[in-house]
């Protein structure tokens, strides 16, 4: 088997987090500034297995396309033109971030810690991911 890779896409920042080759456990890879993000998937896709990209799909409470989809639907043709044999699914991400900042609180971080949106942008990528795993098992 290969790995899911997860995507939580941002305008300045991007949290990535990835499968292990049995595809279950899901873990926290890395948050990568934006504009370096396919320099970053070239590195990586070329020297790990990959079947599946997984991104993050903003939604708003009505379940309508959130603001942020516009900045995300660049990223996405770019994607499938880089990558054209790797499939691409969408993943509600509503709430990730909250999520994330009480995973951070519940894991005993300091405040100066939970302020590192890099770190919450690879949580959010990693309750995306497991989120893709638990409906999987269902």
């Amino acid at each position: 088997m290969a790995r899911i890779l997860a995507i939580d896409y941002g305008r300045k920042r991007t949290g990535i987090a990835v499968t292990d080759e049995l595809q279950l456990i899901a873990s926290g890879l890395t948050t990568v500034p934006t504009h370096e993000i396919f320099n970053f998937l070239n590195e990586y896709m070329s020297k790990e297995n990959v079947e599946l990209f997984l991104v993050g799909e903003p939604k708003q409470m009505n379940s309508l396309a959130s603001e942020s989809e516009i900045l995300i639907k660049p990223f996405l043709d770019k994607l499938k033109k880089h990558f054209p044999d790797i499939p691409m699914q969408r993943v509600d991400e509503r709430f990730t971030s909250k999520m994330a900042f009480q995973t951070m609180i519940d894991g005993g971080l300091k405040k100066k810690q939970r302020q590192n949106k890099a770190l919450i942008d690879e949580i959010s990528a990693t309750i995306i991911l497991q989120s893709y795993l638990y409906n999987l098992k269902k």
